[in-house]
């Protein structure tokens, strides 16, 4: 039995023009050893988008379902300010009702903020991505076009969209790889075309394609887009854990810093051997920038620089790479707050008694409302420092847990372990959210527009729900619903 849960919460616009609200909810299952697990508990019709109103909804289906709120210790949704807000959000409502359900953000959906900030800190990133949509908008806007392009490419353009994760990556990748293909396709149509404005249009994104440094700007981005990419898939998976998660984006802020050294430099090699393959020369020309008079100041201006590739170093890679590390430190304070407060759970071995005691007296802290502890400080501190030996130093929260089920420990060190299954609970993406958002296109299509919330639920549950909806008895369900529905008529009284 699990006691304690997380909620899950994600919105999205049905085929009817309703807000759907999926509702789901994480425990670690104790069964045979112990698993996280995600279950979809239906989508609930959300008629206003404030706090108040969705945080009255997830509680009025959890009384529905006989789930004390009183157990649950964590709560994640998306940035919106609805949802995050301090004052009127979803988060902070149910935090007035139960302060242990700590909230984490969607790491998914700030990493993919992280992007969008470094996108908008440079001009030149600005445009780089002008040039990638209005070369996805020129051959999809003509399946002539997009025939010539596919005749010369293995990889099709992709459009840059601000809240799909996927196209960021796989819009730049088409362009990395094939750079030549895409520019021989665009010269292609230049030739072919009888429209003078798509010649022009054609002629333009093929010069811009061939130029230095627009191929220096791909090798960044990919570079860029390729570390964020690795790290939103991992943290996307149903078992993804906060302490596991932390680390994951220590490692990126590491590898970042790491890149801003060599970053630059790597690019320019990759970016010549583009050149080279489409044998256009590999000059990066300088921009002619008009002068503007200015007032009298006591501060002189700064002295402008003349070398172009120094320029687009300082001005776009630079400024990008810094502006994806404070985005990083700044929209996962959060995070780190909360995985600094349930720290000791794996930092113990190291820590001195009085450290120690203090760390655990922190915790017990947080975990108590309204005078009720889930652990005790002094207990749990007594625990750690007569835990058994670790089989290894460097152990996740979940390898700790599996380490306690294992050598049947719960009875002997209980506040550890109600502890650890509380971390373990709390989620660190809406992931699980947006898949069944997926899964509601699916079902409620253009056909089935006017199906009712009851029947929509119930077949989302039994859809995604599959690996249990598979363990139920057609027998027991028919028997069932022969019993709440019988209509048995006695024919000795009908005689």
């Amino acid at each position: 039995m699990s006691k304690y849960f997380s909620i899950i919460l994600d919105c999205t616009p049905d085929l009817s023009h309703k807000e759907q609200l999926s509702v789901i909810v994480r425990i670690v299952s104790q069964e045979d050893i112990p698993q996280v697990k995600e279950h979809f508990l239906g989508f609930l019709v959300a008629e206003q988008s404030t706090g108040e109103h969705l945080s009255s909804l997830i509680l009025k289906r959890l009384e529905e379902l006989n789930l004390p709120f009183q157990d649950c210790r964590g709560q994640s949704y998306d940035n919106g300010a609805n949802m995050k807000g301090k004052n009127k959000g979803v988060q902070a409502k149910l935090l007035q009702l139960n302060s242990r359900a700590f909230f984490v953000p969607c790491g998914a959906h700030t990493l993919n903020l992280v992007v969008a900030d470094a996108a908008k800190s440079s001009p030149d990133a600005l445009s780089y991505f002008g040039h990638l949509t209005k070369l996805y908008k020129l051959f999809s806007a003509s399946t002539h076009r997009w025939d010539v392009l596919l005749k010369h490419v293995k990889i099709t353009l992709k459009s840059w969209a601000e809240t799909r994760w996927e196209s960021r990556i796989k819009s730049v990748e088409a362009v990395r790889y094939q750079a030549g293909q895409v520019r021989e396709a665009l010269l292609e149509v230049r030739e072919n075309t009888a429209d003078p404005v798509v010649r022009v249009e054609a002629q333009s994104l093929a010069e811009e394609i061939g130029s230095y440094r627009f191929c220096i700007c791909t090798a960044i981005w990919y570079d860029i887009l390729s570390r964020i990419q690795h790290v939103s898939k991992l943290m996307q998976s149903p078992s993804m854990q906060l302490d596991v998660t932390v680390d994951l984006l220590k490692k990126t802020r590491d590898s970042f810093t790491s890149y801003r050294n060599t970053g630059f430099s790597d690019a320019q090699t990759t970016a010549k051997e583009m050149c080279e393959e489409m044998n256009v020369e590999a000059e990066l020309k300088q921009k002619r920038l008009r002068t503007t008079k200015r007032h009298f100041a006591y501060e002189s201006p700064d002295e402008p620089v003349q070398d172009a590739l120094r320029k687009l170093e300082t001005t776009f890679f630079n400024v990008v790479v810094d502006t994806a590390i404070s985005s990083l430190d700044e929209r996962f304070q959060n995070l780190g707050e909360v995985n600094n407060t349930f720290g000791v759970l794996l930092d113990f071995p190291n820590l001195e008694e009085e450290d120690l005691l203090q760390k655990c007296q922190t915790l017990s802290t947080a975990l108590t409302h309204d005078s009720q502890p889930d652990i005790d400080g002094i207990e749990l501190a007594k625990e750690m420092q007569n835990f058994p030996p670790l089989p290894s130093k460097n152990m996740t929260n979940m390898e700790l847990l599996t380490f306690l089920h294992e050598k049947k420990l719960a009875e002997m060190y209980p506040n550890m372990w109600v502890a650890l299954r509380i971390s373990a609970t709390l989620p660190v993406t809406v992931a699980a959210a947006e898949r069944s958002s997926s899964k509601l296109k699916l079902i409620k299509t253009y056909l089935r527009s006017t199906m009712m919330q009851e029947r929509l639920t119930g077949l989302a549950i039994i859809s995604i729900n599959h690996v249990v909806s598979n363990q139920l008895s057609y027998d027991d369900v028919v028997d069932d619903f022969a019993a709440r529905k019988t209509r048995r008529v006695n024919l000795e009284q009908v005689v």
